[in-house]
């Protein structure tokens, strides 16, 4: 398993310096942000709010912006895309049902092009190289997660700003997740976790905005599709869960 990300070109490594990633407030985005930081990266942060169930996710942003001492953290509201994805999903939609299983009212329609379009710009604007996002090797399932869309984007963002980019006006970027590097979920969590330690079970993959106890913050439900592979990610990499469920996830161990 590569430790650096390999996937840049060697002669751009020592001029980078500055990342911009999207995070979400979840276990596999906040393990990102603190993978970054472990390699040396002075990292921004953004997150979205585009009309989410899981509205406490951003809460949990905030924090690990603050526990990773991130350089800048923005929150982008684009909450009018609730309205334009209608029907179309189930993190957006609070009138369907949450799978427990993957399926594909899970995938909200271009999301993470959406996501990158806006984290490039100000990439382009900070002087970044890098912009990156937490798909794994697991997020195969969702299309933009794929290395091949990565390497697309990449390609059509920089072809955007090519005038600019020529001119010296713009810096290139390049967007990076560790899928690129063929990191999986566990893996990602074990990189985490060394940086983080039990603070990594604050990180909120609850594709609910959660169950309310009286005076606490909320816990997540436990039987969400995220929810249990959140479960099944922290027993593969070996890690005991002190993630508080209202509802213990049922999964069949690998």
């Amino acid at each position: 398993m590569p430790s650096k990300l390999e996937a840049l070109p060697t002669h751009t490594r020592p001029r980078i310096r500055k990342a911009v990633c999207i995070v979400s407030g979840g276990l596999d985005s906040i393990c990102t942000a603190a993978y970054l930081g472990e390699e040396g990266y002075s990292v921004y942060m953004l997150t979205f709010a585009y009309g989410q169930r899981a509205r406490y996710e951003i809460q949990a942003a905030k924090r690990f912006a603050r526990i990773l001492k991130i350089e800048d953290h923005r929150i982008v509201d684009i909450s009018f895309m609730k309205e334009i994805y209608g029907r179309t999903n189930v993190l957006t939609d609070t009138k369907q049902v949450l799978p427990q299983h993957f399926d594909y009212s899970i995938v909200v329609p271009l999301r993470n092009a959406v996501f990158i379009t806006i984290a490039s710009a100000w990439a382009m604007s900070i002087g970044a190289e890098l912009v990156a996002y937490g798909a794994h090797t697991g997020d195969e399932r969702y299309p933009d997660c794929r290395v091949s869309f990565i390497k697309s984007i990449t390609n059509t963002l920089n072809l955007g700003e090519s005038d600019g980019i020529r001119s010296g006006t713009r810096q290139k970027i390049t967007v990076w997740s560790p899928a690129v590097n063929g990191i999986d979920k566990s893996d990602l969590l074990r990189k985490g976790y060394k940086h983080l330690g039990d603070r990594i079970f604050d990180t909120w993959s609850c594709y609910s905005n959660g169950l309310r106890e009286k005076g606490k913050n909320p816990i997540q439900c436990g039987r969400c599709e995220s929810c249990i592979n959140r479960k099944i990610a922290i027993s593969n990499a070996g890690v005991e869960d002190k993630t508080r469920y209202a509802n213990e996830p049922k999964y069949n161990p690998t």
